[in-house]
C-alpha cells in the first residue's frame, strides 16, 4: 500500500476534504497534519472491551490518539468500533460505557465541542425497513439502543449508519430492481410508495436512511441526525456476483455523490443533506471472502483510479493524478444503432477528424461499429478538453482510464495529450439531434466487438 504521505498527496490532489480512518494510525495522523482535511478516527473492535471497561484506558486512548495530534490534525469525530451489535455482540454490553468514557476524556481536554463520539451501525439492525414508516430496530438491542440514543442526543452527536444498497439488492429473497438500487431514474409507476405516509421512494439509499429515522422516532428520539459512514458498490465480483461491475460501481457512486450534494435530503427529511462517506479509497487485494471484498476501492494502490467518476454538469470527480489520461469509449452493451448515430455525429457536426478510420488507415481495423465509434467519440471528448457532458452520447459512452489504442492506431489523448479545443460550445448530441449522414465512409460493416482504495472512506458532504 502507499505510504501515509502518498495517501495524503492523493487526497490533496483529488480535493478530498474528509476522510475516515478505521484506526488512529500515528503515521497517518501525522501525515494529515496541517492539511485541513477533516478526520474521523476509530477505535478498532479489538480495543473496544478494554476501553468500555476502564475509564483510565479510555482516557489514555484519547491522550495518545487525539490530544497528541490536535489541533494540527483536524479530528472531528471518534467512531467507536464498527458494526458492533451485528459483528461483535459480546462487546455490546460495554459499547455505551466506551462512548461515555471517551466523551469524558474529551470533556476533560476541552475538546468535546469539536469532536463527536458515536459508533457505526450496520443497516441490518433495522428490521422490516420497508415501508420505512413501519421500521424498527431489532428489539433484542433495545437495552443498548435506548441508552445509546440518549447519549447521542445529550451530546449533540449523530447516528452513524452504514448503508449498502448492494447488499440489500443481493439478499436471497430480495425483489429490489437494480435501477432502484443504483439511483437510476424510475418512471412514477415504478417508485416505491410508503402506504402509511404516501412518501415516494426512488432509491434504496433514501428508504434505508428514512427507516433509521422512523426506527429512532419509534423509540421517541426525533432530533438525532444521521451520517452515513459507509456506502459504495464493488467494481468486480465472482460468478455469484454478476452485478459487481465497473459500470454499476461508477453509476452508483456517481449518482450517490450527485444525490448527496444536491441537498435534496430524503422523503422524510427533505432539504436535510445526509453526509456520506464512500467505501473505500483503495482496493484491498488481500481481503478474504468473495471477489467483491477486494474491489470496493476508487483507486488502485498505485494511485490510478479504478474508474473515473463523471457527474453531469460537474466535470470529473476523480482523475488519474499522475498522467490525467482518461478516454471516452463505447459501452460494451450499447445499442448498435445508437453507436452508429454517435459515430455519425462525431464525424460530422462534432468536427472530429475521422480520416484514421478510412480503409487502409491505422484505425480501420477492427472494422466494427463499436471500434470506430470508440475512436470518434474519444476524439471528440479529447477535442473538447474532456469537459462535462462530452462523453455521454445518449448514454452509450463512458469514461475509462484504460488507453484503447492498439497497434499503430494511437487514440487522441494518449501520452497525456488532451487535444485542442475547437471554437464553439457544442456538446455531444442531444436527444433531438439529427444524423449528418456521413457514417458510411467510416464503417463498412462488421460485428460489434465488446470493449472492454487502505481502509479510508471518502466524504462527499460537509459534516
Amino acid at each position: 500500500m502507499p505510504s501515509p504521505t502518498e495517501v495524503v498527496a492523493l487526497l490533496k490532489t483529488q480535493g478530498i476534504e474528509h476522510v475516515r480512518l478505521y484506526d488512529a494510525d500515528r503515521a497517518m495522523l501525522r501525515a494529515l497534519a496541517n492539511t485541513g482535511i477533516r478526520v474521523i478516527v476509530s477505535v478498532p473492535n479489538d480495543q473496544l472491551l478494554g476501553i468500555g471497561q476502564s475509564n483510565a484506558t479510555a482516557a489514555n486512548w484519547v491522550k495518545r490518539n487525539v490530544i497528541a495530534h490536535v489541533p494540527a490534525t483536524n479530528i472531528t469525530a471518534i467512531a467507536v468500533g464498527s458494526e458492533v451489535l451485528t459483528s461483535l455482540p459480546n462487546a455490546a454490553p460495554v459499547l455505551v460505557s466506551a462512548l461515555k468514557f471517551l466523551q469524558a476524556a474529551l470533556v476533560a481536554a476541552n475538546l468535546d465541542q469539536q469532536i463527536k463520539v458515536s459508533t457505526p451501525h450496520s443497516s441490518f439492525i433495522i428490521l422490516d425497513s420497508f415501508p420505512p414508516s413501519q421500521a424498527f430496530f431489532n428489539k433484542t438491542w433495545d437495552p443498548v439502543m435506548v441508552p445509546l440514543l440518549n447519549f447521542l442526543q445529550s451530546t449533540g452527536s449523530y447516528l452513524m449508519l452504514n448503508v449498502y444498497p448492494y447488499y440489500d439488492f443481493m439478499q436471497p429473497n430480495a425483489v429490489i430492481p437494480l435501477d432502484y438500487a443504483l439511483f437510476r431514474p424510475l418512471p412514477p409507476n415504478k417508485e416505491a410508495i410508503d402506504s402509511n405516509t404516501m412518501l415516494h421512494y426512488t432509491n434504496v439509499f433514501d428508504a434505508v436512511v428514512d427507516a433509521a429515522y422512523f426506527a429512532m422516532s419509534y423509540l421517541n428520539f426525533t432530533k438525532i441526525p444521521i451520517i452515513v459512514t459507509e456506502s459504495g458498490w464493488p467494481s468486480k465480483g465472482d460468478s455469484s456476483e454478476p452485478d459487481a461491475t465497473i459500470d454499476n460501481a461508477n453509476t452508483y457512486n456517481s449518482n450517490l455523490i450527485r444525490h448527496v450534494l444536491n441537498n435534496s435530503g430524503t422523503p422524510k427529511q427533505p432539504g436535510i443533506s445526509v453526509s456520506t462517506y464512500i467505501y473505500e479509497l483503495y482496493n484491498e487485494d488481500l481481503r478474504t471472502g468473495p471477489v467483491s471484498e477486494n474491489n470496493w476501492g476508487l483507486f488502485y494502490a498505485n494511485g490510478a483510479p479504478v474508474y473515473t467518476l463523471h457527474l453531469t454538469n460537474a466535470g470529473t470527480v476523480f482523475a488519474n493524478d499522475t498522467t490525467n489520461q482518461t478516454f471516452c469509449v463505447a459501452k460494451s452493451n450499447a445499442d448498435t444503432k445508437m453507436l452508429q448515430a454517435a459515430l455519425d455525429w462525431a464525424c460530422g457536426p462534432g468536427k472530429v477528424d475521422c480520416s484514421p478510420l478510412l480503409h487502409g488507415q491505422p484505425c480501420y481495423d477492427p472494422n466494427s461499429v463499436a471500434a470506430h465509434a470508440t475512436y470518434a467519440i474519444n476524439a471528440y471528448y479529447q477535442q473538447m478538453a474532456k469537459s462535462a457532458g462530452t462523453c455521454d452520447f445518449k448514454g452509450v459512452a463512458s469514461v475509462t482510464t484504460t488507453n484503447p489504442s492498439h497497434g499503430s492506431c494511437i487514440f487522441p489523448g494518449s501520452h497525456g495529450k488532451n487535444g485542442s479545443s475547437i471554437n464553439g460550445t457544442s456538446l455531444a448530441p442531444s436527444t433531438n439531434s439529427t444524423n449528418s449522414g456521413c457514417l458510411s465512409q467510416y464503417y463498412n460493416g462488421g460485428s460489434l466487438t465488446r470493449s472492454l482504495i487502505l481502509t479510508l472512506i471518502l466524504s462527499v458532504a460537509v459534516l
